[in-house]
C-alpha cells in the first residue's frame, strides 16, 4: 500500500505538533503525522499533578541507560515519552527557556548562524500564550499556554523563604532580563490543566482537512533514493505501508528516536551500521553521538507533619482533591508538584548561573527517586549542572526496527560535571537546613548526617543521580566545517536532500535549564525554514 503527501513529520512529539500546526495553514500542503504511541486520552496526562505518575508505566518506551560506569554502573531508567504530544504531554510542565547567552553560544562559536538568541526570541514570542506575564520578553497569543500556579504549595512558599535565607535572591520571573534567583516556575498549563504541544498545536490543526495523523505508527526506515529522503516505512496493526513525500520528511522523533531511526535507514556512523547488517546510505558520523543530559541529584527530608502533596496519597485525600478539582478545577491536582526552582552558582565568578534547582512539594514522586518513611510526608530538592561536559552515545541494540536502542549519557563523566554536581547538592542542604524550612522538618534523610566529606558527597552522588528527561545533541547542526556536524543551520541533513531533523536532536549543545521550550522553539523555527521564511 503507498500514500502520498507534500510532508511526512516522523513523530508526533512537541516539535512534530508544532510543525503539523504551522504547515497545514496552508491549505494546499498535505501533511502526514505519524506517531509511534497512542493518542493523549489517559486523564493523568491532562492533570497538572498527573506527570508524577507518568515516569514509567505505558505511555514511556520503558528504556533503561548502559550501566554507567562513573555513577557505580547503574541501569538508570530513563524516561521517553510514547504518546502523541511527547515529553510535553507527561513532563512536569516547567517553563524555562535557557539563558539568552545559551543561543548565541549556538550562532557565535558553535557555527550556527541564525541561531542566535536575538533571532530566535520572536519564535519563543510566537508560540508563548503567557496568560499572566507581558511585554517585551512574553507572549500573549501564542498556541503553547503558560500560566502561574493559581495556589503554590506552603512548603514551596518555605523553599522560597529558605532560599532568600541562604542568600539567593527571589526572582518573579526566570524567563525575563535576569535568570539567577529563586522563584516559582510558570508552567505549560492553562485553565488548570495541561497544555501540552498536543493540545495547544495540534488539536486545533486536526480540524484542517490537509492534515492527516495517525498513531500507533512504528517508523522502519526513511525511504532514500539517489540521495533524496522520498518517504517512509511504516507498521500500524500490523500492516505495511509506504508513505511518500513530495517535499520533505521532517524527523521529529526526538534525541533517542531520531538517531536510531537515522541509523536505521542506513544514515550514521558507517562501522556500526555494517556491524548491524544495515547497508550505508550516508556515512555520518555524528549521528547517535553528543548525547547530552542533565544528571540531577535529589535530596529528601522527612516533615514533621503532613504539610506537603504526599498528604493526598491517602485514599480520603485523595478522593477530596480529586472532588475539588473535578467540581471547581482548583485544588493540589493544578499543582505540578515541582512548583518552585532556582538558578545559581556552583563557581561564583561564572557570568551566568551554572546549577538549577527543582523543589518538589512531596517525596519519591518520580520512579527512581528516594522517598520518605510509609506513613510520613516529605519534600524533595533537585539540582543539575546545567551544562554538562559529558557526553553520550544512542547506538542500536539491533537492526529490528522493534528494538530499543543502546542509550549512553555517560553520566559524570567529566571529572567537572561531578564537582559542579557536588556543589549541587551542598547548596541544596544548605537551603534545607535555613529556618524557614527547618521548622517544618523531622530530619533530612538524603543524604543524612553520615555524608560529610568531599568523597562522601561525591559518592552519594553517583549513587543517587538521576536523568532530569533533557536528553540533547545527538544529531546536533553545526557548519559544514564540522565533521560530527548531522544538519546544517537551516537543519537539512547533509548529504540527503529532503530529509530534515527538527527536534532537540539537533541542538548542538544542551541549554542551561530545561528542554521543552527550546524544543517547540526550534519547531517554529523549523516551519518557518521548510516554508521559505526566515
Amino acid at each position: 500500500m503507498s500514500e502520498e503527501y507534500d510532508y511526512i513529520i516522523v513523530g508526533g512529539g512537541s516539535s512534530g505538533c508544532v510543525l503539523a500546526n504551522r504547515l497545514t495553514e496552508d491549505a494546499s500542503a498535505r501533511v502526514l503525522l505519524l506517531e509511534a504511541g497512542g493518542k493523549d486520552t489517559h486523564p493523568l496526562i491532562h492533570m497538572p499533578m498527573g506527570f508524577a505518575k507518568m515516569t514509567t508505566g505505558p505511555l514511556t518506551w520503558g528504556m533503561v541507560t548502559a550501566p554507567q560506569k562513573h555513577a557505580n554502573n547503574r541501569e538508570i531508567p530513563y524516561a521517553q515519552a510514547r504518546v502523541i504530544g511527547g515529553g510535553s504531554s507527561i513532563n512536569a510542565e516547567v517553563f524555562t527557556r535557557g539563558h539568552p547567552a545559551d543561543y548565541d553560544r549556538w550562532a557565535n562559536d558553535e557555527g550556527c548562524e541564525g541561531w542566535s538568541f536575538a533571532e530566535v526570541k520572536r519564535y519563543f514570542l510566537r508560540s508563548e500564550g503567557n496568560t499572566f506575564l507581558a511585554g517585551e520578553w512574553h507572549g500573549t497569543e501564542g498556541e503553547l499556554g503558560v500560566s502561574n500556579l493559581k495556589e503554590p504549595q506552603p512548603m514551596t512558599r518555605a523553599f522560597l523563604q529558605a532560599c532568600q535565607q541562604r542568600g539567593i535572591p527571589y526572582n518573579p520571573d526566570f524567563n525575563g532580563a535576569v535568570q539567577e534567583g529563586s522563584g516559582i516556575y510558570q508552567t505549560t498549563t492553562k485553565n488548570g490543566r495541561r497544555c501540552s504541544a498536543a493540545v495547544g498545536y495540534l488539536r486545533p490543526a486536526m480540524k484542517r482537512p490537509n492534515l492527516t495523523v495517525r498513531t500507533g505508527c512504528l517508523v522502519h526506515r526513511i525511504v532514500v533514493v539517489r540521495g533524496r529522503a522520498v518517504g517512509v516505512d511504516y507498521a500500524q496493526k500490523g500492516t505495511r505501508t509506504t508513505a511518500r513525500a513530495a517535499s520533505e520528511v521532517l524527523l521529529t522523533a526526538g534525541a533517542i528516536g531520531s538517531p536510531r531511526l537515522m541509523m536505521l535507514s542506513g544514515m550514521g556512523p558507517a562501522a556500526h551500521l555494517r556491524e548491524h547488517g544495515i547497508d550505508v546510505v550516508a556515512d555520518l558520523p555524528g549521528v547517535g553521538e553528543n548525547l547530552t543530559d542533565h544528571f540531577g541529584i535529589d535530596i529528601v527530608a522527612e516533615l514533621n507533619g503532613h504539610q506537603s502533596l504526599d498528604k493526598y496519597n491517602k485514599p480520603h485525600w485523595m478522593a477530596w482533591a480529586g472532588a475539588q478539582y473535578l467540581l471547581f478545577g482548583s485544588g493540589p491536582v493544578t499543582s505540578n508538584v515541582v512548583e518552585g526552582g532556582a538558578f545559581w552558582y556552583a563557581d561564583r565568578s561564572l557570568p551566568i548561573p551554572d546549577l538549577q534547582f527543582h523543589f518538589l512539594a512531596g517525596a519519591g514522586a518520580e520512579a527512581g527517586v528516594p522517598s520518605v518513611p510509609k506513613g510520613s510526608s516529605g519534600v524533595t530538592l533537585n539540582s543539575y549542572a546545567v551544562r554538562p561536559r559529558s557526553r553520550g552515545t544512542v547506538r542500536l541494540r539491533s537492526s529490528d526496527p522493534a528494538a530499543l536502542p543502546v542509550v549512553d549519557p555517560n553520566f559524570l563523566g567529566d571529572p567537572e560535571d561531578l564537582k559542579t554536581s557536588v556543589e549541587g547538592v551542598k547548596i541544596s542542604r544548605e537551603i534545607f537546613e535555613q529556618a524557614a524550612l527547618q521548622k517544618h522538618f523531622r530530619r533530612i534523610c538524603f543524604p543524612d548526617d553520615s555524608v560529610r566529606t568531599q568523597a562522601d558527597y561525591e559518592a552519594y552522588a553517583r549513587q543517587f543521580g538521576r536523568t532530569s528527561y533533557h536528553p540533547t545533541c545527538t544529531c546536533k547542526m553545526g557548519p559544514e566545517s564540522d565533521p560530527m556536524a548531522v544538519v546544517d543551520p537551516q537543519l537539512r541533513v547533509r548529504g540527503v536532500d529532503g530529509l530534515r531533523i527538527c527536534d532537540s536532536s539537533a541542538m548542538p549543545s544542551l541549554i542551561g535549564s530545561n528542554t521543552n521550550a527550546p524544543t517547540i522553539m526550534i519547531g517554529e523555527k523549523a516551519a518557518d525554514l521548510v516554508r521559505g521564511n526566515r
